[in-house]
C-alpha cells in the first residue's frame, strides 16, 4: 500500500484529535481525554511547542471508509535521562485498524527513532497498557524491551487535585 510519513502541521490537528479519540476508545479510556483541537494547535505549533507529531497519510484512492486520508500518527517529545542523556518519548503511536499490518506503524516508529537520532538521543521510551499484547509483540519485534520486567521501574503520575496540592506545597491528607 502506498503511504507517506510527514511532519504534522497545525492544519492536521482536527485529524490528530480524531485519532486521539479513536486510540482512547480502543484503550477503553475515552472519558479520560480532555485535549481539544485548539489545545493541540497551541501546544504543538506555537513558538515553543511541547510536542512533535508525524502523520501517516494515504493517497485519495486509499482513503478510509469514512473518507480520511490521514490514517495514523506518532506524537513524541524529547526528555532527558540522567544516566543516558538525551531521549525521545513516544506518547502515542496509532494507526487506524483497517491500515494495520501494512507497515505504517513501523514506518512511524522508525521515523520517531530517526528524529531522535538527529537530535542526539540514545533511546526511545514509551508506555503501553499491560493487556495490549498485540502492541507489545509488535514493539518487541522492533527490538524494544519491557523495562518493568528487567529494571523494575513503574511509571507514576500525579494529576488533578493532588497535582495542585503538590504545586502549592501542601501535604496530602
Amino acid at each position: 500500500m502506498q503511504y507517506s510519513i510527514r511532519e504534522a502541521t497545525s492544519e492536521d490537528c482536527k485529524d490528530i484529535a480524531r485519532m486521539i479519540m479513536e486510540l482512547a476508545s480502543y484503550e477503553k479510556m475515552s472519558d479520560q481525554v480532555k485535549i481539544t483541537q485548539e489545545v493541540l494547535e497551541t501546544d504543538g505549533f506555537s513558538n515553543h511547542p511541547f510536542f512533535k507529531c508525524l502523520i501517516a497519510e494515504v493517497p485519495e484512492e486509499h482513503k478510509s471508509k469514512e473518507g480520511h486520508s490521514k490514517v495514523g500518527y506518532a506524537l513524541y517529545f524529547y526528555t532527558y535521562s540522567t544516566w543516558k542523556g538525551r531521549a525521545v518519548y513516544m506518547e502515542d503511536l496509532y494507526v487506524m485498524p483497517e491500515y494495520r499490518g501494512k507497515g505504517l506503524g513501523c514506518a512511524l516508529m522508525r521515523r520517531v527513532a530517526q528524529e531522535g537520532k538527529v537530535a542526539g538521543c540514545s533511546q526511545l521510551n514509551f508506555a503501553l497498557l499491560d493487556w495490549n499484547t498485540g502492541s507489545r509483540d509488535f514493539y518487541v519485534s522492533q527490538g524494544c524491551w519491557d523495562i518493568t520486567d528487567s529494571l523494575g521501574y513503574h511509571f507514576m503520575r500525579c494529576e488533578g487535585s493532588a497535582f495542585e496540592l503538590l504545586a502549592q506545597g501542601q501535604p496530602q491528607a
